[in-house]
């Protein structure tokens, strides 16, 4: 180890206790939360496991005096050697066939100290034990007997790599030194003079010592004790608070690392998740992971990468981000004067024309709302207005900002994700998101956020306009805006302000809960990281209760009001005509607002074809039966046209009118009473190869 010496430097110096400590160095790291605290503690020393220095003091007086009997009973009375053990040792050993040692604790330690004295495969030389015996009589000289058997205890191996009282107290008997027994103590002395002998030899050894000691244990108790010890495999029994924590922070063997975890907070969050995951296990999830940060510092306060006991890390790993990327789109478009969050969405079904085909949305709850407000369709998470939205900002633009605010792992360009970017078809990471949603929480302002204290807070910028985040964060605090899709009484509302947002990833992979109070984000992540489809689970049921709770505790001694209004953003009373919601006051940008919204009828739209799409592909399903499959035309501003397709008319166009789909290519059109087109499209219809040839007539 780090503090030996050779054995001509021991010649002339003797190490101080002092000294052997400071050279001590312990295998483990240990994290320390943001007041000081401990936290957990990593092995980086893969050689050899130790733990920090036990004083004599804090080490059972049971374990103390069973290696007394066991190595040394004369160790308070020599000098460092025992003459008469040497005699006996010597006469014994003229006529056994097992030969003896008698080393005292004292020149034991001098061999723990002096890697010239360490004995090889045949023992030790004549040399090297005259060499011992000298050096064990210059440590009597110049050490107390506690300063001896204190060192001594801290550096003598036990059992395979596990070497000092703390790391053999904690491994194989999941206690503190202080808290070891007897039995404990008889079983530890037997290892000393074989670490790794087999247990029936460890337990004929302590049982011997029992015996010796007069303890009131039978032989079989103690056997049964030394199996559970021995089969122990883990240093702590517990789950360790931050294991993801500490494998990035910790790396040099003894070192104490400070991190911005709020040591409380981190154990509370692990346990309330794990408890969730326990809960939903039969709707098969398995896996979650809790981020929790401070808007104003951008300290990580928690880090549960995953209560799951799985080895990923949940707050590390790319998963689709599902509706958690919708709050950025409506600031975007708000930002760009674009829309108001009074503005009328429609929710009606939507055809897109994409390169690999059409792209066509659906809501969470399979049903269309019809028109309603910008505000409706965000807090609510409907799919169709936001994929509109998406095609108004451009999916460059949207993109973009989702690079601006952190999402580093869009490493495609923008049409590769297409529409259903709106819907959060990228992944994205946990502390990505999170902070993403900090900086909707500082009003726009972007800034890193990081476990090391002094570290958050870079690249400092403003990536929103104060006026548009603003706007946001009120959508999302709106419980009657939401209770469209998910009801007044659920796990998103708190008793304190706090703006939030679910998200469910396609085929139910990942469920997200992200939101903000005044002063903290907190994201929560639950799926399966093997992308096992969760059963039955929304963003309320899965990682909102779990959101709601940590925010709860959080904020059980601290205020959250809502934020003022910026500069430029104004609130008056709006009214729709007709009367598609309540009238309401609502924010504006300065130069946006309206007192009255005002939805167009059909009869004052321009004519035009609202499906399918010019350009458009059209897949016949070979699961379904061809006469039940159908394409519906639908079409606005289209009293008094009518339906043609390919130059055969089909009817009237004031309702949609069901097709059934033919392979080939088609020209549709709404045409006038005085038969003048007003409108065309062409798709086309794919299908397989033999109904392909039977519609060209081949």
């Amino acid at each position: 180890m780090s503090c030996m010496l050779s054995g001509s430097v021991l010649a002339q110096a003797v190490l101080t206790p002092a000294q052997v400590q400071a050279a001590y160095r312990s295998s483990e790291a240990q994290l320390l939360d943001r007041n000081g605290a401990p936290l957990q503690s990593l092995r980086v020393d893969m050689k050899v496991r130790r733990l920090p220095w036990v004083p004599l003091a804090d080490i059972s007086p049971a374990v103390q005096q069973a290696v007394l009997l066991a190595e040394d009973q004369r160790f308070m009375r020599h000098g460092g050697v025992d003459v008469s053990a040497l005699a006996t040792a010597a006469w014994d050993n003229l006529f056994s066939k097992k030969p003896r040692g008698a080393s005292t604790i004292t020149m034991q330690l001098a061999g723990q100290l002096d890697a010239d004295l360490q004995a090889s495969s045949g023992g030790r030389s004549l040399r090297q034990k005259w060499d011992q015996m000298r050096a064990a009589q210059a440590i009597e000289d110049s050490w107390s007997k506690a300063q001896i058997f204190e060192a001594y205890l801290n550096l003598v191996s036990f059992r395979g790599e596990l070497q000092g009282i703390a790391s053999a107290s904690y491994s194989l008997f999941g206690k503190a030194p202080s808290g070891l027994n007897q039995t404990d103590g008889i079983i530890l002395a037997s290892l000393v003079r074989a670490p790794n002998a087999p247990p029936a030899t460890v337990t004929r050894r302590a049982c011997a010592l029992a015996k010796e000691w007069r303890m009131d244990s039978s032989c079989q108790l103690i056997g049964q004790r030394v199996q559970t010890a021995l089969q122990r495999n883990a240093l702590y029994a517990e789950l360790a608070p931050a294991p993801q924590v500490a494998q990035q922070l910790l790396k040099q063997p003894g070192a104490q690392v400070a991190s911005t975890l709020d040591g409380p907070l981190q154990r509370f969050a692990q346990e309330n998740l794990r408890q969730q995951l326990a809960s939903l296990r039969e709707r098969n999830v398995n896996d979650g992971a809790i981020i929790v940060l401070d808007n104003r510092s951008g300290d990580i306060l928690a880090y549960v990468g995953n209560a799951g006991g799985s080895h990923v890390d949940g707050v590390a790993a790319l998963r689709q981000a599902g509706s958690t990327l919708k709050p950025f789109l409506y600031e975007l478009a708000i930002e760009r004067r674009l829309m108001t969050a009074a503005s009328v969405m429609d929710d009606s079904p939507l055809d897109v024309a994409t390169a690999s085909g059409m792209y066509a949305p659906q809501n969470y709850d399979r049903n269309f709302k019809g028109y309603v407000s910008a505000r409706t369709s965000l807090a609510s998470s409907l799919n169709i207005p936001a994929v509109r939205t998406v095609l108004l900002t451009g999916q460059d633009g949207f993109y973009n900002r989702l690079k601006d605010v952190g999402l580093s792992s869009l490493t495609e360009p923008a049409e590769y994700y297409g529409p259903s970017l709106a819907l959060g078809s990228s992944e994205v990471t946990l502390l990505e998101l999170a902070n993403a949603y900090r900086a909707l929480a500082n009003g726009g302002l972007y800034s890193t956020a990081s476990l090391q204290p002094g570290q958050a807070g870079k690249d400092k910028r403003r990536v929103m306009e104060a006026g548009a985040a603003f706007i946001v964060g009120d959508i999302l605090a709106d419980r009657a805006a939401r209770s469209m899709t998910f009801g007044l009484r659920n796990e998103l509302g708190t008793n304190f302000w706090s703006a939030v947002k679910t998200g469910t990833s396609k085929d139910m992979r990942d469920n997200w809960c992200m939101g903000y109070s005044a002063r903290y984000t907190v994201g929560v992540w639950v799926g399966n990281f093997d992308g096992k489809p969760m059963w039955d689970v929304s963003g309320v049921t899965g990682a909102a209760p779990v959101w709601r709770d940590v925010m709860d505790y959080l904020h059980r001694n601290v205020p959250s009001h809502a934020p003022k209004a910026p500069p430029g953003v104004l609130q008056q009373m709006v009214a729709y005509q007709p009367a598609l919601e309540a009238p309401r006051r609502e924010w504006f940008i300065a130069g946006t607002e309206s007192p009255v919204i005002a939805v167009l009828g059909d009869t004052v739209k321009p004519p035009a074809i609202v499906y399918p799409a010019d350009d458009s592909i059209l897949a016949i399903d070979p699961d379904i039966p061809p006469a039940l499959q159908r394409v519906f035309f639908q079409a606005q501003g289209s009293r008094d046209l009518r339906w043609v397709l390919d130059g055969k008319d089909l009817g009237g166009a004031a309702e949609s009118i069901s097709w059934r789909p033919v392979p080939g290519k088609h020209a549709l059109a709404l045409v006038d009473g005085a038969g003048k087109t007003v409108a065309r499209v062409a798709f086309q219809v794919r299908g397989n190869a033999l109904a392909q040839l039977a519609a060209q007539g081949k």
